[in-house]
């Protein structure tokens, strides 16, 4: 390859800014919040209160007002400060010709070769802060070792990263999920090709536009995007500091940003609540239960409303024991349990109908649950059930294995 000079450019210096060519987005420097330090980013260029989409220099602010965005003599782009001190790079090796940088209407800043080819080397949309646009991706591709995900800020005035992250989980059905650091905080449920099943009210108008995107060309490359019907509108999902993915659009009548949609929501929506083999229902009270055929692990505990330790199984299943009294006992069964958020950790297996699906599980004397989803087949559980829902509308059929003897009672007391 060849290496042509590149030649340094000024592209903002504090408090200059640069909108894109259609006027719908801005680039400059700002401080967030109560915040007097400076940093690089984009934001809507007509809406009066300003929601700050990206930030180049999260982590090495400009403590003052010298700062400088450039195209260096690298072909980079970087944040320096006023003793010359690079803040943030854009760090691409082996740029080939001199670049430019434009800032599109999607809100994607692009560093390009100024050749024929006009080959993007570095883009905005690929390095994600905590902000969701439309036409942005999030996923995986493990071939380029790209993964793309939102990270929150550490607070409103601090945008450096914070203690949660938002990522597509591409293991057998795709789900988003919301991670504490390195627990799970919230999840959306199973993908099926329409909308994410463990969101109840992800039917409505606010939310549809999520789509998901498979390359066959690169082995287990999977990315979610979200396309708005009213491309008129400014619209974005962000993840605040305390975990919450909030879809946010701006109302130019009231002029004011409006929050339609946001989660977790409830004490059941955050990750985990009831317990392996427990189920969360915020109209119940206390709002956690065993699954019937199951009980608490811990008594105490489960009284004092710590229901993290979850349940256990009443009566040991006939599948899988050894009968030594050689007499024939009667096989498990299964519990039908409506309207629910499945389990967390499905697996898919090829099935056609819900009798084959669990036909499947039967074969199975791990299995411990199944559900079938049109848009998604069959799903079985061969671990602890964690993170079940019981919802008032939506939600899935979901089939507990219990022993045979747990068959034709409720299937839950408080129903």
């Amino acid at each position: 390859m060849t290496l042509y000079p590149c030649i340094a450019i000024e592209i903002v210096r504090d408090p200059e800014t640069f909108i894109s060519s259609g006027g719908v987005f801005k680039l400059g420097f700002f401080s967030p919040g109560n915040s007097s330090n400076r940093y690089i980013g984009i934001w809507y260029n007509n809406i009066q209160q300003q929601r700050v989409v990206w930030v180049a220099n999260r982590e090495n602010p400009v403590n003052d007002s010298s700062g400088v965005l450039m195209i260096g003599d690298d072909g980079n782009l970087a944040v320096l400060d006023g003793r010359k001190n690079v803040m943030w790079t854009s760090n691409v090796t082996d740029i080939a010709y001199n670049t430019t940088v434009e800032l599109l209407d999607s809100g994607n800043l692009v560093l390009q070769e100024m050749n024929s080819s006009g080959k993007v080397v570095w883009e905005s949309f690929k390095y994600p802060s905590h902000t969701l646009l439309s036409t942005m991706k999030i996923g995986v591709n493990p071939m380029l070792g790209e993964k793309l995900k939102l990270t929150s800020w550490k607070n409103n005035s601090d945008p450096s990263i914070g203690d949660f992250s938002l990522e597509l989980d591409p293991v057998s059905i795709p789900q988003v999920i919301t991670w504490n650091g390195s627990r799970r905080h919230w999840r959306t449920g199973p993908w099926n090709n329409q909308i994410f099943i463990g969101v109840p009210d992800m039917d409505s108008v606010y939310l549809n536009g999520f789509s998901l995107i498979r390359d066959v060309d690169q082995k287990g490359s999977i990315y979610m995007t979200v396309n708005y019907a009213n491309t008129s509108t400014a619209e974005i999902f962000f993840l605040d500091p305390e975990g919450t993915l909030i879809d946010e659009w701006w109302d130019e009548v009231q002029k004011e940003w409006v929050q339609p949609w946001l989660a977790p929501r409830k004490e059941c929506d955050i990750y985990g609540t009831c317990g392996p083999f427990g189920v969360c229902n915020v109209l119940n009270s206390p709002i956690c239960s065993c699954l019937k055929g199951f009980k608490p692990n811990s008594i105490k505990e489960w009284n004092m409303g710590n229901w993290s330790g979850g349940c256990a199984r009443r009566t040991e299943l006939q599948c899988g024991r050894n009968n030594t009294n050689n007499e024939k006992e009667k096989e498990d069964g299964f519990l039908k349990l409506q309207k629910m958020k499945v389990p967390d950790f499905a697996n898919w297996i090829s099935a056609s109908d819900i009798k084959d699906c669990q036909e499947e599980c039967v074969k199975n004397c791990s299995c411990t649950a199944h559900s079938f989803d049109s848009g998604i087949g069959c799903m079985l559980w061969t671990r602890s059930l964690l993170d079940i829902q019981k919802f008032a509308m939506a939600g899935v059929d979901l089939y507990i294995r219990v022993a045979h003897t747990e068959i034709g009672k409720a299937i839950f007391t408080s129903f």
